[in-house]
């Protein structure tokens, strides 16, 4: 039974980037290879839902050596791409300056692959949000397939 995503994403423009790469630089502190979004196609705190994404790119620096002739995306980068989303909610949410976290993931699935060429799009769905820690649902999306789905917990340092 195919898994329900946490949006309807038939009812967004996954062309209309609110935030681009300069809009998530001014929240998420990450840099050079650690920048794992693109942009931000969707930020709601009302319902509590972010949309962003990652263009997976054949000169990234892990595709060389993750599994030659046939690069995947690494599932941990997929699962710290939707961190770097939780993290713009957190702070853009809360206009904390505060550095933002792991403090946990937990139920945390691959579905499916994700090979360069591919956008992969995340979701994450805030289920609590505090000065402290926040809790999300994530999905990642590929194809229009579910290729991941996990929850984070994040932790203000």
């Amino acid at each position: 039974m195919p898994q329900k995503f946490l949006v309807d994403l038939d009812t967004i423009d996954l062309n209309d980037v609110t935030a681009d790469i300069e809009g998530i630089r001014a929240v998420v502190p990450h840099r050079y290879e650690m920048e794992l979004l693109n942009g931000i196609i969707k930020y709601d705190p009302e319902n509590k839902i972010i949309i962003g994404f990652k263009d997976v790119k054949n000169d990234e620096f892990w595709v060389r050596g993750h599994i030659p002739g046939r690069p995947l995306f690494p599932g941990v980068l997929m699962v710290e791409a939707a961190a770097q989303l939780c993290t713009y909610y957190f702070k853009s949410s809360l206009q904390s300056d505060k550095f933002f976290g792991f403090g946990g993931i937990d139920k945390v699935k691959f579905r499916g692959q994700v090979l360069p060429g591919d956008k992969l799009i995340i979701i994450a769905k805030n289920t609590e949000l505090r000065a402290r820690r926040a809790i999300f649902d994530t999905q990642g999306i590929a194809n229009g397939k579910l290729v991941f789905e996990g929850k984070i917990i994040g932790m203000a340092i």
